[in-house]
C-alpha cells in the first residue's frame, strides 16, 4: 500500500453520485452497524442523535443498524432494531427525520437472521444448538456446515418471509426513508441461501449458483413492488460469515456472477460488498477486491467496506477488544482503487464511530486529526451530541 496520501488523492471521494433518484453529495457512507442499545427494538433520542451526528459530519448516506423485519423468527435480541410495532416504528421515523435535518439521506437495513447459533456459544467453543422455541428457518436446516438440526423451509415459509421483506420496504417508504438496504451477507438468512455449505436444496432455490440466488432475487423484487419509483435498493453481500471467516459464497468469478445476476436483474441498484479488509483481492490472479469483482460482473455500482482507515479488522477490535489504530496508508490504497473505478461508494464504519467528522476531516486533508477506534468509544458516541 502507498505509504503517503494527500488531499488531492482523496478528492474523488467528494464528488456527487447518482443512486436511483438520489444525488449523494459525496461517496462516503455510514454503513449499518449494530450497537445493541435499542429498547425493545426501538431507538431512543440519543440513538437518533447518533445517526444525525454522522450526517452532520459529512456522510452523504446513513444506513441504520440491521432492523428485524416483521416475521416471527427474524431475530430475538430486544437491544437490536425491530421494524414492526408502533413504538419501534415511531423511533425509526424520528431517526429518518433527524438524519434528513442533518443533511443526509438514510435507509434502514432490513434483516432476517435465519438459523444462526448463539454468538456466546460459538465464542465459548460450545456445540451450536437449534433454538426450536424461536421457530428458526433456513434453506435446508443447517446451523453450520455439516450440522443439520431441522427441516428446510417449505414454499409457504419462503413466501411468508418474502412478504415480510415487502412489508419492511413499504414501511420504510411510509416512515420517510429514502430507500432500503437488504442484509444478504454475514451468514444470515439470505446468505444461507447463497452459501452452498448451508443450502442443500434440490428445488428451484438450490443446486446451481443461479438457483441459490433466486430467494434473494425474489426478496428484491418484492421490495421493489412496495417502493416508489426510483427509490434505491442496496443489497449487502459478503464472502465471510460470523461463524466462518473463511466462508465463501463463490469460489470463482463465474460462480459469483451466477449468484448475483438474478438480484441485479430483479432491481438492485447498488451492491454493498462487505470485506474484513477492503484491500484484499477477492480471487486469485487479480488484485480486484470484492466490490471490484461485483461491479465488473454485474455492471452495477458497488460500495466497498472493510477496515477503511484502520489497521485491524472488526473481529479484532470488537471481538478481542483490540484498539484499531489509524492506517493512513490504507487511505492511499482506497484512493488508488477508487480512481481506477473499482467501486463507487465507501462505507466507513468503526472509523466514523470514533470520529463523526471523518468525512469533513479527510476532505480537508487533516488526516492527523483522525482518531483510533476502540470498543469504549461506542458508549461515548451515543451520548447526546454537543
Amino acid at each position: 500500500m502507498a505509504a503517503n496520501v494527500d488531499r488531492a488523492e482523496l478528492s474523488g471521494l467528494f464528488t456527487p453520485f447518482r443512486l436511483g433518484n438520489l444525488t449523494l453529495a459525496n461517496r462516503v457512507v455510514m454503513p449499518a452497524m449494530g450497537l445493541a442499545v435499542c429498547e425493545n427494538g426501538a431507538p431512543n433520542a440519543d440513538h437518533a442523535a447518533y445517526y444525525a451526528r454522522r450526517a452532520r459530519g459529512g456522510a452523504a448516506l446513513v444506513m441504520t443498524e440491521g432492523v428485524y423485519i416483521d416475521h416471527p423468527s427474524s431475530g430475538d435480541n430486544p437491544l437490536l432494531g425491530r421494524f414492526h410495532g408502533e413504538h419501534a416504528l415511531e423511533g425509526w421515523r424520528a431517526v429518518a427525520a433527524q438524519v434528513h435535518a442533518a443533511g443526509a439521506y438514510v435507509m434502514p437495513e432490513l434483516w432476517h437472521v435465519g438459523l444462526i447459533p448463539l454468538v456466546a456459544e460459538v465464542m465459548a467453543g460450545e456445540e451450536v444448538r437449534y433454538r426450536q422455541e424461536l421457530g428458526q428457518v433456513s434453506p435446508s436446516g443447517y446451523i453450520a456446515p455439516g450440522r443439520r438440526v431441522c427441516e428446510g423451509m417449505s414454499q409457504a415459509q419462503i413466501d411468508a418471509v418474502i412478504e415480510a421483506y415487502g412489508r419492511g420496504a413499504d414501511m420504510a417508504r411510509r416512515l420517510g426513508f429514502d430507500g432500503v438496504e437488504i442484509h444478504g451477507g454475514h451468514g444470515y438468512l439470505i446468505d444461507q441461501f447463497l452459501w452452498g455449505e448451508l443450502n442443500k436444496r434440490t428445488d428451484a432455490y438450490g443446486g446451481s449458483a443461479r438457483a441459490r440466488g433466486r430467494f434473494a432475487a425474489e426478496v428484491v423484487a418484492q421490495c421493489r413492488r412496495h417502493l416508489a419509483p426510483g427509490m434505491p435498493i442496496v443489497m449487502r453481500i459478503s464472502q465471510w460469515k460470523t461463524i466462518d471467516y473463511a466462508g465463501r459464497i463463490a469460489a470463482t468469478p463465474g460462480e459469483l456472477e451466477e449468484l448475483l445476476r438474478p438480484m441485479a436483474d430483479a432491481g438492485v441498484d447498488l451492491f454493498d460488498c462487505s470485506q474484513r479488509r477492503f484491500w484484499e483481492p477477492a480471487f486469485d490472479d487479480s488484485d480486484l477486491n470484492f466490490a471490484g469483482w461485483t461491479k465488473k460482473l454485474t455492471g452495477k455500482p458497488t460500495m466497498t467496506i472493510g477496515s477503511v482507515g484502520l489497521d485491524c479488522d472488526m473481529q479484532a477490535s470488537l471481538g478481542a477488544g483490540q484498539e484499531a489504530g489509524c492506517n493512513l496508508a490504507s487511505l492511499g490504497e482506497l484512493a488508488r482503487r477508487f480512481d481506477r473505478g473499482e467501486f463507487d461508494l465507501v462505507g466507513v464504519g468503526r472509523a466514523m464511530i470514533a470520529e463523526p467528522d471523518w468525512a469533513h476531516i479527510v476532505r480537508e486533508g487533516r488526516l492527523s486529526a483522525l482518531k483510533p477506534f476502540s470498543p469504549s468509544v461506542i458508549a461515548h458516541a451515543l451520548r447526546p451530541a454537543a
